[in-house]
């Protein structure tokens, strides 16, 4: 564990318009994930793995369930001085709430005063990924630059959609510019067919994060964003370096999960991550003990599959399956169902994600579909079979073709 004095700051005021009808009610970092997590529970497990116990939780947008979450999950000991605390939008600095990720931080700065970290960790609260911050820590340290952002590689022909950082070739841990979204762009020295993208994941020297925050918010032609205007002031200042993902080892990690980083940022990549969890050798696996997500578990039984009668058989392959679940007579295949959820005789559920205690009454089918918490599906409804007939229902229907029901979705039979 690192004897550096670091403070962890999780911003998690993110809207997630994308992502409706699943962020209708509740913020982006506190949608259900794989089952039993939240999508912040990946952020805060690698914070807290890499032996940073002190996180600060910026909260902005209809942030109930994700205070709640926090709250009765993530309690550290109070006896070492160790916190994970949600800290709101004040108005600290005027009547205005938090205008984007850098403002974020500079209506916080009393958190930082408060700490007196030497070094700050900023990290988003929405992707999936398992990531040791110590050893981004001691790269940040080693370059002696007072800005670190971490890097995925990525294929050159989606650079369009990330922010990328272009290298110094005599020095490619320099970063010499960072492009948001370029149409055209070089690749690696050592790949040219790939690009470094941002993961939203920034390390800093504490004074300098300070000093630049503070300018940023006097800028009125500022955006007040991380990305976009906080690091390319440092690589103005030749003050930014770059840390290669690629390079990140984390215990128990496989060849096949190693360097797995997925933004779900679209309904689309949220159902493609899912499916990721269930292979038989995952692409992201769930199951490593020796860097483990921490979540709050609800007080469940334990799942049940009943029925072993002719054509009526409780069965579920290639699925994850949480506590709670009762699979009465139905048949499941390539899902992820949450706890609480119960599937009745003769329905069919495959390659769907189900959110907490989603009923399924008989003889219904329903095929690459998300389905949000407490949704009531009444007998022989078919959900993901014809889209043109979801659209007309007022269901959410991706451009892949998945079906989405948002919470509280009343299904007339």
């Amino acid at each position: 564990m690192s004897s550096k004095k670091v403070l962890a700051i999780v911003l998690a005021g993110g809207e997630g318009k994308r992502l409706m009808p699943l962020t209708l009610d509740r913020a982006k970092p506190a949608v259900p994930f794989g089952g039993i997590y939240r999508l912040i529970d990946f952020a805060l497990s690698n914070i807290a793995n890499s032996g940073y116990l002190r996180v600060v939780v910026l909260t902005q947008y209809k942030s109930h369930s994700l205070d709640k979450h926090i709250a009765q999950t993530w309690r550290m000991s109070s006896l070492l001085g160790n916190y994970v605390a949600p800290v709101p939008a004040q108005q600290r600095m005027g009547k205005h709430w938090f205008r984007g990720s850098a403002d974020a931080i500079a209506q916080s700065l009393n958190l930082i005063h408060d700490e007196k970290p030497e070094y700050v960790v900023v990290v988003g609260a929405d992707n999936i990924y398992r990531m040791d911050f110590s050893q981004m820590l001691d790269a940040h340290v080693e370059s002696g630059k007072s800005c670190t952002v971490a890097a995925i590689r990525q294929p050159i022909e989606m650079s369009d959609q990330f922010g990328v950082i272009e290298t110094d070739p005599s020095d490619p841990t320099t970063i010499k510019a960072f492009v948001e979204k370029p149409k055209e762009t070089v690749g690696l020295a050592d790949d040219p067919s790939s690009v470094l993208a941002s993961m939203g994941n920034y390390i800093f020297t504490a004074d300098a994060l300070v000093e630049a925050v503070t300018r940023d918010a006097e800028d009125d032609s500022s955006k007040h964003d991380m990305g976009g205007d906080i690091v390319p002031s440092f690589v103005a200042e030749d003050d930014a370096a770059v840390y290669d993902f690629i390079h990140n080892v984390v215990p128990g990690s496989t060849e096949r999960d190693q360097d797995y980083w997925r933004d779900v940022g679209t309904l689309d990549a949220f159902y493609d991550a899912h499916m990721d969890l269930i292979s038989i050798h995952p692409v992201f696996n769930l199951y490593n003990d020796e860097w483990p997500t921490f979540t709050g578990h609800r007080n469940a039984p334990p799942a049940k599959f009943v029925h072993a009668g002719p054509g009526r058989v409780g069965s579920a392959v290639d699925s994850v399956i949480s506590p709670g679940v009762v699979v009465s007579g139905a048949q499941v295949s390539s899902s992820v169902l949450s706890p609480g959820v119960r599937i009745n005789s003769w329905s069919n559920v495959s390659d769907s994600v189900l959110m907490d205690d989603v009923i399924v009454g008989r003889h219904c089918q329903i095929h690459r579909a998300i389905i949000d918490k407490g949704v009531v599906v009444p007998p022989r409804t078919q959900i993901g079979l014809d889209a043109e007939k979801d659209r007309a229902r007022g269901w959410v229907v991706t451009e892949s073709g998945i079906t989405v029901l948002g919470k509280g979705t009343v299904i007339t039979p």
